[in-house]
């Protein structure tokens, strides 16, 4: 999904002529893409002089620090709250398997996101 890099923004207004949905809006002299709005087509990527529209893919080291840090907070108060560390390498391994769902389900709506193209 796109974001705005503010530091980038020069507060131009071409993504929000261009965009065919609405979806990016000026707030403050800046661009917001109103995710609920946006359909991912890419114009406000492609029109983005100043390449301030970005892809979210250059925030996965982020989401993944995000991940650790939450999965650390959790495996802390599992054992804070229950008593011991064996319960926090419980909570480790739940974390993992709910990382492993998600991952499941990604590469299932991958396979039939392919399946479309045909």
């Amino acid at each position: 999904m796109p974001w705005v890099d503010d530091s980038r923004c020069t507060g131009c207004g071409i993504c929000v002529e261009e965009c065919p949905v609405g979806a990016v809006v000026m707030e403050n002299s800046k661009v917001e893409i109103k995710m609920e709005n946006c359909i991912r087509c890419g114009v406000c990527h492609s029109v983005c002089a100043s390449k301030a529209v970005r892809h979210d893919s250059e925030k996965i080291p982020e989401s993944v620090r995000i991940n650790v840090e939450i999965t650390k907070g959790f495996m802390e108060d599992c054992a804070k709250y229950l008593g011991n560390e064996e319960e926090k390498n419980k909570c480790l391994t739940r974390m993992m398997k709910h990382f492993n769902k998600e991952k499941i389900i990604a590469e299932k709506t991958l396979e039939k996101l392919e399946e479309l193209k045909n």
